[in-house]
């Protein structure tokens, strides 16, 4: 239940996050004169704003949700962000629609850290990769359905209309959490240990593929949150009409939900033979990826959109593993702050900058050259998860030698 639960707000938490880019060209038309040669770049903002209180908030969240109730941090946050979602849709001026953003990021920062730690509380290392891989198929698929219904609902309404669709569930889900028992109550071990000190929360640095998942993470959440910001600012670019949205929703839902679960199964079934698997599928998932993602941007629509299947696929191929090693490296008592710390530097590092650098690239050149400059940094967290491969055992076997005592 609980994991059925956490699904159904990560679905929306996605849905959420996304319908703004599903309806991007629609607000930078309605707050921006066509001929505004920082129009991409200003309107990219809204995606800096929403990932800069996110990382700050969560670090924030994590270090509280290591300390009370997960469930109430959970049902707090959730109600926030889709409070925040349906205030988008109310704002007059692009000020009160960038401070309702803000406060979108800041529900998910509670979420964020807590969802994962309560799903690697309740289920073993054997099979925790799958439990979080069906967790995380709300990624690609809530994020789908957010470019989905923003485009959809702008192109027969009007993008206002779209934030007030989306609201609601999440206002709902946000509210069965508060009669959730947090899983460590059960656990007398975790319990008297959850008071973590600083030295615990120190000791991340020092756990070698913990940084190196970190900073792969980093790397493709650069490349992948400023392209899927900008994935219907490119559509339009390439002259496909605002349906062309829906097209990408699809294939966002059926290449990542697919590599999601693949991805989840695979790094679990390959782990006995191959202990560092969840890095050795993230890597080779995102190096099959770039080169796919490349070549479509120069095939001509609709030949185009099989490359961005098979890019998609591939790039969505990493999400289970990569947050399963996170949870298996860190001791339940900071695991939390643990994801806190994760998200901030991701996207501190990440996408925080993205978009509006995108925006910059694609103002003075074009949406193609924009694209291109980021999508090398595939490559580059492929490398690192290679290189944490060899790592990710012992500091596994570590952590579990700490449970078992």
């Amino acid at each position: 239940m609980a994991l059925i639960l956490l699904l159904a707000i990560n679905l929306f938490n996605y849905i959420d996050r996304y319908v703004l880019a599903g309806v991007e060209p629609e607000i930078r038309t309605h707050f921006f004169r066509p001929d505004d040669p920082n129009a991409h770049a200003l309107v990219g903002l809204l995606g800096t704003a929403f990932l800069v209180s996110y990382m700050v908030s969560a670090p924030i969240f994590g270090w509280l949700a290591d300390r009370m109730s997960r469930w109430l941090i959970i049902g707090v946050s959730v109600t926030l962000w889709s409070a925040a979602t349906a205030m988008s849709g109310l704002a007059g001026t692009f000020a009160l629609l960038l401070i309702a953003r803000l406060f979108v990021g800041v529900g998910e920062g509670g979420y964020g850290p807590a969802a994962p730690t309560i799903i690697a509380d309740l289920f073993p290392l054997l099979s925790r990769g799958r439990m979080l891989a069906y967790f995380y198929v709300a990624i690609p698929v809530g994020s789908a359905i957010g470019f989905a219904v923003g485009g959809f609902v702008a192109g027969h309404w009007s993008w206002q209309i779209a934030f007030f669709v989306v609201a609601p569930p999440g206002l709902l889900l946000g509210l069965a959490c508060f009669f959730l028992r947090d899983p460590r109550e059960r656990s007398v071990r975790v319990k008297e240990k959850q008071r973590a000190t600083l030295s615990d929360y120190l000791k991340l640095v020092r756990i070698r593929s913990y940084v190196l998942n970190t900073l792969a993470m980093t790397a493709l959440t650069f490349a992948i949150g400023g392209m899927s910001f900008w994935v219907p600012g490119y559509l339009e670019y390439r002259g496909l009409p605002p349906t062309s949205r829906i097209v990408f929703g699809g294939i966002t839902v059926l290449a990542g939900l697919t590599a999601t679960l693949a991805g989840g199964i695979a790094g679990d079934s390959l782990r006995k033979r191959l202990p560092g698997s969840y890095f050795l599928v993230s890597g080779i998932g995102v190096i099959i990826a770039f080169p796919f993602s490349v070549v479509m941007l120069f095939t001509p629509f609709p030949s185009a959109w099989i490359m961005m299947f098979v890019a998609v696929f591939f790039l969505f191929f990493n999400t289970g593993p990569s947050n399963t090693a996170l949870a298996n490296v860190t001791d339940p008592s900071v695991r939390a702050t643990a994801f806190a710390v994760n998200i901030l530097i991701i996207h501190a590092l990440g996408d925080a900058a993205a978009p509006p650098l995108i925006g910059a690239v694609a103002d003075r050149t074009n949406m193609n050259v924009a694209f291109l400059v980021v999508s090398a940094m595939m490559l580059v967290a492929g490398v690192l998860w290679l290189w944490g491969a060899k790592y990710l055992p012992s500091d596994t076997a570590a952590i579990e030698a700490r449970r078992i005592e």
